[in-house]
């Protein structure tokens, strides 16, 4: 018997994997009991909510889907309160750069309101300068605010080597370089500031230019990696955003509205398309979906640090390498190749897997998964955080479901799809159960028991003897006939609650996707 046969019977009897290390809690102990849950896939039937998520995603392929995002919507929300901020500032002229649509504040407030992005665009520089690192760089004492101002076509005709798909430029570089030196040109050394006793780092100070600042500023924001569709650059001291797209004049991401030059709002269903502009056709998207082996890969390790660090608020420091290896690359399973003729082994073999989700060849989720030789386990999802808005954790699921059903016609072995632990108590954990119809495992005598069995005893209290229970209603079809019941009660009451929600709702799903407690 090899490693992966001993992790399936293993996982029939509640343990679970977290790299090398396998783990199995105790029931009878613990505040919230784990319960191993599966799903047989011949059995399943996506519910409406579960049928939307997939709709939604297609329609962000076709290009047709509205993307409302959720730093937009808070943007827009604080709107206000980010003009009063900056009613008082006004934008710095260099020549030969980047000219802002207005150059008086209350023109600027005006294209603002139009133009939520503005304000993301603002955060995102106010963020870098306030990280660590950047701090280090640029040692002030108090840093300015950023100021993002659209470009337009008019400035773009008055600036020689300006390229069409300039869409936003900012001028803190000065503000920045300007902070930096009134900081050490301070009149009483013995004030707080910087100390021009080191004639070296002086110098080194004296030589941050605004150019300088923009230039490192732009390679911060980028390697970041989580401004959909712009890239940055520094040029002359001002930060510019250019568009990815290549889209002459137009904007790269709908937003609740967008803005005509005559600074109108209009309806962004009608006027914008994702991906496009006003009167652009839809530019369609290409999910591809790679099964790989577990190993480490760069892409992926980044991809994981910002989702732990924005979903899941861990501390930059606390998402390192390493930590990531043993969590999720490091693996006692053995790599089983296919072998032709082979009914048990599916086509890309059995062990440990990361399964790639990519959009127009951007890496956008990760599902680590194990495959066994009678199942799917699905150990962790992450994603990014700027495709939230498609529900990626119920998406993959469901791909991970279809994987089963496709790989089952040549293994048919292959029947089951592991969800990891399933808590009652824990509202986060409760999506598990809505993939129908799902078993959870006894926790005593290790048999399977249908969830809509579970699920009124779970409701009494966290530790059950699930089995107790179907023993003592084998010979009474009456409860079985109401345990169907009770099943189809529980997935109408499940796609009720998920009907009042529209379909159009392209807000932020924070579910966290299928993860082995």
């Amino acid at each position: 018997m090899n490693w992966e046969d001993n992790l399936q019977e293993l996982l029939d009897r509640g343990w679970r994997r977290s790299g090398c290390f396998l783990y199995k809690p105790e029931m009878e102990r613990t505040c919230c009991p784990s319960y191993t849950i599966r799903l047989k896939v011949e059995d399943f039937s996506p519910s409406k909510e579960q049928a939307r998520v997939q709709k939604k995603m297609q329609r962000f392929l076709d290009g047709t889907l509205d993307v409302k995002k959720p730093e937009q919507v808070k943007l827009t929300q604080d709107s206000s309160k980010s003009r009063c901020m900056h009613a008082d500032a006004s934008p710095t002229t260099v020549p030969n750069a980047p000219v802002s649509e207005s150059s008086s504040s209350s023109s600027s407030d005006k294209i603002s309101s139009a133009d939520p992005y503005l304000h993301y665009l603002e955060k995102k520089i106010d963020d870098a300068l306030s990280t660590p690192a950047l701090l280090a760089e640029f040692p002030i004492i108090q840093v300015p605010k950023a100021i993002v101002k659209r470009v337009t076509s008019q400035a773009k005709r008055k600036i020689s080597n300006v390229t069409e798909d300039l869409l936003y430029t900012s001028n803190i570089s000065f503000q920045v370089a300007a902070a930096l030196r009134r900081s050490l040109l301070t009149e009483d050394d013995g004030q707080s500031g910087l100390s021009r006793s080191s004639a070296s780092q002086h110098g080194n100070l004296i030589n941050f230019s605004p150019n300088t600042v923009a230039e490192k500023l732009a390679v911060f924001i980028n390697g970041q990696g989580d401004i959909h569709g712009l890239s940055i650059k520094a040029c002359s001291g001002h930060l510019n955003f250019y568009s990815t797209t290549k889209l002459p004049g137009t904007d790269f991401l709908s937003s609740e509205a967008c803005a005509h030059s005559d600074g109108k709002r209009v309806n962004p269903k009608r006027s914008c398309m994702s991906g496009g502009g006003i009167g652009q056709h839809h530019k369609r998207r290409r999910l591809e979906i790679r099964m790989k082996r577990s190993s480490f890969d760069p892409e992926e390790f980044a991809l994981y640090r910002r989702y732990q660090i924005k979903v899941h608020n861990d501390k930059p420091e606390k998402v390192s390498e390493s930590s990531y290896r043993r969590f999720l690359v490091d693996t006692p399973l053995v790599f089983v190749p296919p072998i032709s003729g082979n009914e048990t082994v599916p086509h890309c073999g059995l062990g440990s897997f990361h399964q790639q989700y990519l959009i127009d060849g951007k890496l956008v989720a990760v599902g680590v998964v194990d495959i066994l030789p009678r199942c799917l386990s699905s150990k962790y999802l992450f994603w990014d955080p700027e495709f939230s808005f498609l529900s990626l954790g119920k998406y993959s699921a469901l791909q991970e479901i279809n994987w089963v059903k496709e790989a089952g016609i040549h293994c048919p072995g292959l029947q089951y799809y592991y969800l990891g632990y399933y808590i009652h108590s824990c509202s986060k954990m409760r999506y598990k159960a809505a993939y129908h119809p799902s078993e959870l495992l006894c926790p005593l005598r290790y048999k399977w028991v249908p969830f809509y069995i579970a699920r009124p005893l779970l409701d009494e209290k966290p530790y059950v003897v699930l089995s107790d229970f179907t023993a003592q209603s084998d010979g009474f079809s009456n409860q079985f006939t109401d345990g169907l019941s009770s099943q189809s009660e529980l997935r109408s009451e499940d796609d009720d609650l998920n009907e009042a929600s529209s379909e159009e709702d392209d807000s932020d799903d924070n579910e966290p996707g299928i993860e082995g407690t």
